[in-house]
């Protein structure tokens, strides 16, 4: 946990990423002695400025991804790197926009594979083209079939059924679990997790880019089924919704995350919200700038051809205080 690009660093790197990174001091990475030779230190920010392409599915208004760009504006800052943003959360637009950073010719590739059956094979082409490419927050399980060596982000199975088992210790009863997108793969892997350890779940699906009609749909969930003892949401928005749902109502059930925000922050102080898994989205977004970085200018491959796993990481009670801080700086 961090407030300074130093400390995300620390964070992130641990394990596989400590030996990489060795070598790279606070100030962008620079090197601490250059060679004698007089080559380019390995991890000097200060040569050649790369371009990296990120193209992600965020969807309008998700406040998620605020994080995962502000990460990767901060590497991409620290490494003298040209940042080119986009994101579609249409699959067929996503796999056009990463066509598009093809034919531009980027030195490097981020790409999130939520929906990886359309969007994997565009990922492919900028591997062919021999585009360096990593991949990130989705994907874990898809992303070696394009020949992605890299990616970052949380186990979503693990994480659900690590939700589970802490609904299990809280009590029994039925719990929702609410899908905001259609289709992702993540996110029904976080639902399928939370089945595995707390059996009585059932799927609600939701519009989660009309929070209106997502506090709408949950409200008549609870009334309809007043054994609902839990709403598992997917996404920090989506939670606060839930909760002004369930208060609306005069419902008792309570509310439980994934992701995590300022204000979800606040409920978890307050009790309003059960608990948050967090998976660390400022991390994802700038492992994967500073991963293509080192790749470009070192050649290393980092995880060792395994996932890079930024989270599962509760948050509830116990720690909440302390990061609270870091939400409000919008990186955690």
């Amino acid at each position: 946990m961090r407030s300074t690009p130093k400390a995300v660093r620390a964070l992130a790197v641990a394990g596989a990423l400590a030996v990489a990174l060795a070598a790279c001091s606070s100030q962008g990475g620079a090197a601490q002695n250059a060679p004698s030779s007089g080559a380019p230190a390995v991890g000097s920010a200060g040569g050649k400025q790369y371009t990296i392409a990120m193209v992600t599915h965020e969807a309008p208004g998700d406040s998620f991804w605020d994080k995962v760009r502000a990460g990767a504006e901060q590497a991409a800052k620290e490494l003298n790197v040209n940042l080119k943003y986009s994101n579609n959360n249409d699959a067929g637009q996503q796999a056009t926009l990463i066509q598009n950073a093809i034919d531009s010719k980027v030195d490097g590739l981020a790409v999130t594979l939520a929906y990886a059956d359309q969007v994997g094979p565009a990922a492919k082409k900028a591997v062919d083209a021999k585009i360096p490419t990593v991949a990130f927050n989705s994907g874990i399980n898809d992303y070696q079939k394009y020949g992605i060596s890299m990616y970052f982000g949380s186990d979503e199975t693990v994480a659900g059924q690590a939700l589970g088992q802490k609904l299990t210790a809280a009590g029994p009863g039925k719990a929702i679990c609410v899908l905001q997108e259609q289709g992702s793969v993540a996110l029904e892997a976080r639902c399928a997790g939370v089945k595995a350890t707390f059996p009585n779940t059932e799927n609600l699906q939701v519009n989660g880019t009309d929070l209106p009609s997502v506090q709408q749909t949950i409200g008549a969930k609870l009334q309809q089924d007043p054994s609902i003892a839990y709403v598992v949401t997917l996404g920090a928005p989506i939670a606060l919704a839930a909760l002004q749902a369930a208060q609306g109502g005069s419902s008792k059930a309570k509310v439980a995350t994934f992701d995590l925000n300022a204000d979800v922050a606040k409920q978890i102080q307050s009790g309003g919200i059960l608990f948050s898994i967090d998976q660390q989205p400022y991390v994802q977004g700038y492992m994967a700038v500073q991963s293509l970085w080192l790749n470009l200018t070192n050649g290393n491959d980092l995880g060792g051809g395994k996932p890079v796993l930024t989270g599962p990481s509760f948050v509830d009670k116990s720690n909440v205080d302390k990061i609270a801080t870091y939400a409000a700086n919008n990186t955690r």
